[in-house]
Formats: C-alpha cells, structure tokens, sequence
C-alpha cells in the first residue's frame, strides 16, 4: 500500500517561495514517474512538475515553468516553487503516474496523497 505524508505548505506572500516535501513509503520513487499536481476550489486539477523513473527526467507546464523545481531524494519528493502568486493558491497533492505521458496528458494519477494547503496573499 502506497502511503504520502505531504508537508511544507502555508501562506507566503506574493512574489515568495516555498518548498513542499512528500514522504512515500509503499515503494521506490527511482522506479516510477512521481509528480505533484494542485487543485484550486471549483477548477480543475492541474498538473504542476514531474520527474521520472531512472534518470529523473523533468517535465513542467508552461504555467510554471520557470518557478517550479521538482527532485526526489531516496524516497521523498520534493517541490520548489518561487515567484508565487495568488493564482498558485490551492491544494498540492504529490502522486504516483503511470509515466510521465500520463502526467503530461493530464490524466489521472495512480496514487496520492491527501495534499497540503498553499494559501499566497498578502
């Protein structure tokens, strides 16, 4: 069984930086496409970094790319996110994909976590 315990989230003013931490147990991040997505209330689910299996290749949409850094250490995931603004606002999951297409096709993950609140106003 796949378990997250996501942390790091919190309010941050605009222009601010925060970095979110995934801690996953149930199986070896090296192996799998990993990624983090968010969601804001009443919009949908929007993928924000990926990193994937074996040589960690990275892969960001352009509504972040520039601001978002993700990496992974033996089995936590990371997400640096700077330059924030209000319209960053929302839950952040980190999850599990079937790849890294999978992600980029904004389809559904396998696995995630129950996500941690980023909240940027001043």
């Amino acid at each position: 069984q796949v378990q997250f315990v996501e942390s790091g989230g919190g309010l941050v003013q605009p222009g601010g930086s925060l970095r979110l931490s995934c801690e996953i147990s149930g199986l070896t991040l090296a192996y799998h496409a990993m990624g983090w997505f968010r969601q804001a209330p009443g919009k949908e689910r929007e993928g924000v970094a990926c990193i994937g299996g074996g040589d960690g290749t990275t892969y960001y949409p352009d509504s972040v790319k520039g601001r978002a850094t993700i990496s992974r250490a033996e089995n936590t995931l990371y997400l640096q996110m700077d330059s924030l603004s209000p319209e960053d606002t929302a839950v952040y999951h980190c999850a599990v994909y079937k790849s890294m297409l999978t992600f980029a096709a904004d389809s559904s993950p396998d696995h995630w976590g129950q996500g941690t609140q980023v909240t940027v106003s001043s």
